[in-house]
C-alpha cells in the first residue's frame, strides 16, 4: 500500500505579494488526515480567520499527496515563494493528471480552489472577511 504524505501550502500576504511556504509530513496509522494538516500548519481555533482545506491530491511514486491549503501562515516571517498563477491542464478530459507537476502550479491551483469556494461556502466567506487584503491576492490567482 503506498504511503500517504500530508502536504500543507501556507498562505499568506507580503509586499502586496501572494505567497506559500510547503509543510510536508507523512500521515501516521491512526491519524485523520485533517488532523494531522491542522497539526502541521500550526493554526488554532483561535486564529482570527483561519482557513484550513483539503485542495487535492496527486501521486508520486511509492505515495498518495493529500494537499491542504491553510491560512493566514502563522509564521509567515519564515521564507516564503510567490505563488504563480499559471495554470496546468492535460487537454484530455479522461486524463486529468498532468505529465509534469511542480510545487507552484499545486499552489496556484489550491488559490483557485480557494477563490471558488469563497463565493460559494458561506463559513470560508466569513473566515475572507477577516483576512481581506490576503484573500483579495487569493482570488487573482
Amino acid at each position: 500500500m503506498p504511503l500517504t504524505t500530508i502536504e500543507v501550502l501556507a498562505l499568506s500576504e507580503r509586499d502586496g505579494c501572494l505567497r506559500y511556504r510547503r509543510l510536508v509530513a507523512d500521515l501516521r496509522e491512526g491519524v485523520h488526515p485533517d488532523d494531522a494538516a491542522r497539526a502541521l500548519s500550526g493554526l488554532t481555533a483561535c486564529t482570527p480567520g483561519g482557513v484550513l482545506h483539503s485542495t487535492s491530491w496527486r501521486y508520486e511514486p511509492g505515495a498518495i499527496v493529500l494537499t491542504y491549503a491553510a491560512l493566514p501562515d502563522p509564521r509567515a516571517d519564515l521564507p516564503t515563494a510567490l505563488v504563480q498563477t499559471d495554470a496546468v491542464a492535460t487537454g484530455a478530459p479522461l486524463a486529468p493528471s498532468p505529465a509534469r507537476l511542480d510545487i507552484d502550479a499545486v499552489a496556484a491551483h489550491a488559490c483557485r480552489h480557494l477563490a471558488q469556494l469563497a463565493v460559494t461556502d458561506y463559513g470560508i466567506a466569513g473566515a475572507a472577511k477577516a483576512q481581506p487584503d490576503l484573500w483579495e491576492l487569493i482570488a487573482k490567482a
